[in-house]
């Protein structure tokens, strides 16, 4: 009597899944802070994040009333929806190490 094995396909395998960065950038306007945080983000998400992440550009002078959501006091403002917990980085962004440490993406370093 044969007995058939049972084989698993590749489909049933579990795949590692890939952590994605959901980030909203708050802006008010094509002001040159709104300019240099968005060239900063996108810097700093192709090096730290590539692939994995998607940007949304919310401007706040075409729909203000998207910032009661995140409660967006200031502009630029950053925040990071997922991975959670939630984080806000307000800025330009110039400040990559602040950034990295803002997003998760780095320790934060202790002066000794």
């Amino acid at each position: 009597m044969k007995t058939k094995k049972k084989e698993r396909s590749s489909k049933s395998r579990h795949k590692p899944v890939k952590k994605i960065w959901e980030l909203r950038l708050y802006v008010a306007g094509q002001t040159a802070k709104s300019i240099t945080a968005f060239n900063n983000l996108k810097k700093i998400c192709e090096e730290h994040l590539a692939g994995q992440y998607s940007i949304e550009i919310i401007d706040l002078c075409k729909r203000p009333q998207l910032a009661r959501g995140d409660q967006i006091v200031a502009v630029p403002t950053l925040v990071r929806n997922l991975p959670v917990p939630v984080r806000k980085i307000i800025g330009d962004l110039s400040n990559t190490e602040r950034v990295l440490v803002g997003l998760d993406l780095r320790e934060r370093s202790f002066a000794v």
